[in-house]
């Protein structure tokens, strides 16, 4: 029996064109890429719902959960980019409860390129409209193939649009800028540029330079003419696009070379960026902190003071050990931040939320699962191009929604 169309939460695309069917007692998972299929199927190690190790009632969880924040002097709440819109919003208004922290991983990814477009001060736009119009694609510090599969093929390289009806055979002319040769780099190997590592900002600044009818200089090999040649080349886009990855995040320790890359890129011709987020709503929890403190990550709530800054990232609250309680909602930073840094976890109550098990979930002593938004229960998320999508529940499941876990904490409190 089919039916309707899906969206997939396997990444910040949000392909809209997923839809189940079944096929002799099995479930067949139609248009979806090998992230998306691994997602929808669901994790191989489901969380169970634990107080201090031991198996406890979601209720006895949320209640300890409470307890804990109660006692807490200074919190934190980290994650969400796997949350809906609406758990997102609980979360904050949990944390101006609490006199918590929050914080996602925005703070050491890209953070600084959604808040300069937040800003206006980085002009972007949709990824309907990379499809239709987009005429040169800059891949920088990225590989959407694998990353983002479907990248290539549903919105930027290959499909037709509407002002691009030849495809990338005649219409677009995509370029990799980056370290390695990638699997993106591969498929695009008459204009990748090879940088080394740490160069990205030397190599904006030279592309200025270029296209403000300077010679190039550049102290990494790079001939002032392959640089020439490829100012040329942006010069004469139309509808041009930069996708900035993580590569190029990491590699420049603020984005002003960027920023002025596209200043003069926009004096000649009509250029955008749009950084390759990961996590399926990580722009949803942007987006909402901005428009309630104008900020999109690192916020304490002090009583009736918001605060701001560095100092409240979850990297620095936990190095400095300034955070004597722990709500960590769809994300694992044991896993993604520093060893050292991730340890200080174990030294102060931590609770889960989450569909699977993870490294942060077995040394946590509150664990609850949650339903996964958009494959077991609804919701919203604003994908990677800042567009709100409704997300549909594909199949049913006994597990809560993050967002009515949140509710019922702040309940208990």
């Amino acid at each position: 029996m089919e039916r309707e169309y899906h969206v997939c939460t396997g990444c910040a695309l949000l392909c809209d064109d997923i839809k189940l069917r079944e096929e002799e007692n099995k479930t067949i998972i139609d248009s979806a890429c090998r992230k998306g299929v691994a997602w929808i199927k669901n994790c191989q190690h489901p969380l169970r719902c634990t107080v201090d190790a031991k198996d406890a009632t979601p209720q006895a969880a949320i209640d300890k959960t409470a307890e804990i924040l109660k006692s807490a002097k200074n919190p934190l709440i980290f994650g969400m980019g796997n949350s809906s819109l609406k758990a997102q919003e609980k979360a904050i208004e949990l944390a101006k409860k609490t006199n918590a922290c929050i914080d996602d991983t925005s703070s050491f990814c890209q953070g600084p390129f959604v808040e300069a477009i937040l800003n206006d001060k980085i002009k972007s736009c949709t990824l309907g409209e990379v499809k239709d119009k987009a005429d040169v694609l800059i891949f920088w510090g990225c590989d959407p193939s694998n990353s983002h599969p479907r990248h290539l093929s549903k919105y930027s390289y290959f499909p037709r649009g509407k002002m691009r009806q030849r495809g990338w055979e005649e219409d677009r002319t995509a370029i990799v800028i980056d370290v390695r040769k990638s699997d993106t780099a591969i498929i695009c190997e008459d204009n990748f540029y090879q940088i080394p590592p740490k160069s990205d900002a030397e190599f904006a600044r030279a592309l200025t330079d270029a296209l403000s009818g300077k010679v190039p200089k550049v102290t990494f090999g790079m001939k002032p003419k392959e640089i020439l040649e490829l100012a040329n080349l942006l010069k004469k886009a139309e509808f041009g696009v930069i996708f900035a990855g993580l590569g190029l995040v990491y590699s420049i320790p603020e984005i002003s070379p960027l920023e002025k890359l596209l200043e003069v890129l926009n004096k000649k011709t009509d250029f955008h960026l749009m950084p390759m987020v990961g996590q399926y709503n990580m722009c949803g929890f942007n987006h909402t902190l901005f428009d309630q403190t104008g900020y999109i990550n690192r916020v304490s709530f002090e009583g009736k003071n918001t605060a701001h800054g560095p100092q409240y990232s979850v990297v620095e609250v936990l190095k400095e050990k300034r955070v004597d309680a722990a709500l960590i909602i769809g994300s694992d930073p044991l896993s993604s931040l520093p060893g050292s840094i991730a340890a200080n976890l174990k030294e102060i109550p931590t609770i889960v939320i989450d569909p699977c098990k993870t490294f942060t979930s077995q040394i946590a002593n509150v664990t609850i699962p949650s339903a996964v938004t958009g494959v077991e229960c609804k919701g919203k998320a604003i994908r990677m191009d800042g567009v709100k999508v409704e997300l549909t529940q594909m199949r049913k499941s006994d597990k809560m929604a993050d967002a009515d876990i949140i509710e019922k904490i702040m309940e208990a409190i």
